[in-house]
């Protein structure tokens, strides 16, 4: 019924910036806890994907960082299979594959773009959150990929060291961790590293058999499937 009325619009219940507002209780809730720590965060890492649980780690300590209260960089983790970020280009875009949302300027691999079935939880989504795209087109943020296996590793490694099996999505979060702690390693530095854990993994137990059984394998970034997808990005003038 919705789609069939002309007056309809879409509201995202994720990517759009009321829910980034929304989720910012988490990074208001991290800096007091740091401050309980007695201590900052040098480098702050999210799993993202369509960046509302990146933005509501990170909008605050951005908040920080104009004030210059903070000086961590700001990296977003995105898969290697759907990198909107590191690969998209900055445009208006629809923010569902039945275009019945509001555009959007936002990184984007195009609305149509279905991405490879990897295990990456709610990092499977085409576009980025139009503020986080912003704050990534003024240079406030960094972004990079991991691929799926790299992903799995460090959740494994993780649940070995802490007792929690971290969702898939967490995992590109703790890969991104463990690569600032082995580059802080390799240049005798202490650095303080901050990622926001998104949630258990309890509920994709075969995600994980299926990796200890070897069944899962890395994808590329299908770039003739986001090239049809991005020469469909409505024309704006």
């Amino acid at each position: 019924m919705a789609a069939k009325d002309p007056d309809t619009k879409y509201a995202l219940g994720s990517v759009l910036n009321h829910v980034l507002l929304h989720q910012t209780v988490i990074g208001l809730e991290t800096i007091e806890q740091m401050e309980m720590a007695g201590d900052e965060p040098d480098v702050i890492l999210g799993c993202t994907g369509g960046g509302s649980n990146f933005a509501g780690l990170v909008m605050p300590f951005l908040g920080r960082k104009l004030k210059g209260q903070c000086k961590a960089r700001v990296v977003a983790v995105e898969p290697a299979a759907c990198p909107s970020l590191t690969k998209g280009p900055f445009a208006y875009d629809f923010g569902d594959t039945a275009h019945l949302t509001p555009l959007m300027k936002m990184h984007t691999l195009g609305s149509t773009f279905v991405p490879p079935g990897i295990h990456a939880g709610g990092l499977r989504y085409h576009g980025m959150a139009p503020l986080v795209s912003h704050v990534m087109e003024l240079g406030l943020i960094e972004a990079t990929s991991v691929q799926q296996l790299d992903a799995f590793a460090a959740g494994i490694q993780f649940a070995r060291a802490e007792g929690i099996i971290p969702a898939p999505e967490a995992n590109h979060a703790i890969a991104g961790a463990i690569r600032e702690a082995l580059v802080a390693k390799e240049e005798g530095k202490e650095k303080t590293i901050l990622f926001v854990l998104s949630g258990h993994g309890n509920f994709d137990m075969q995600s994980y058999i299926n990796y200890q059984a070897g069944m899962l394998e890395n994808f590329e970034y299908p770039e003739e499937e986001i090239s049809m997808a991005l020469a469909g990005l409505p024309s704006v003038k």
